[in-house]
């Protein structure tokens, strides 16, 4: 094995261990289920759930959040939507653990997306928004 190889092999190897928000090459912003509620009561920021429909009639949607799919069909137009009805907030997104959020984020961070948050735990991960006893509503 030559001394390139091993090293490429090296640096692969321990990619893993670096947090998710980098793991793409795109830093994310990670906000706490605490802080995000608080910003979403204040109104500086909007929280997109972007879990599945039943998912959200599970567990019940984060207060103030606006329920869109990142599954479901036209996400990133309606996201967009959202962005122009709220011109210069933070977008946070919420999933059930926060790993999705992270992908999702740092995919469209990639397209040319800023102002984009990921909330740490989601709504079920340690330290999610159910495990904080944090407001929900009903999704009907």
């Amino acid at each position: 094995m030559t001394r390139g190889a091993a090293t490429r092999r090296t640096v692969l190897a321990g990619s893993f261990l670096l947090p998710a928000t980098f793991v793409f090459g795109q830093a994310v912003i990670s906000l706490s289920v605490r802080e995000t509620s608080e910003a979403v009561a204040a109104k500086r920021i909007v929280l997109v759930d972007i879990r599945s429909p039943d998912e959200w009639a599970d567990t019940g949607l984060p207060r103030g959040a606006i329920p869109l799919d990142a599954d479901g069909a036209a996400f990133e137009p309606r996201l967009a939507g959202v962005r122009l009805d709220n011109p210069g907030k933070r977008i946070a997104l919420i999933d059930r653990t926060g790993a999705q959020a992270v992908a999702v984020a740092q995919k469209l961070a990639g397209r040319g997306w800023r102002e984009l948050a990921a909330v740490r735990g989601g709504m079920l991960g340690p330290g999610g928004w159910l495990g904080e006893k944090l407001p929900v509503v009903a999704y009907r």
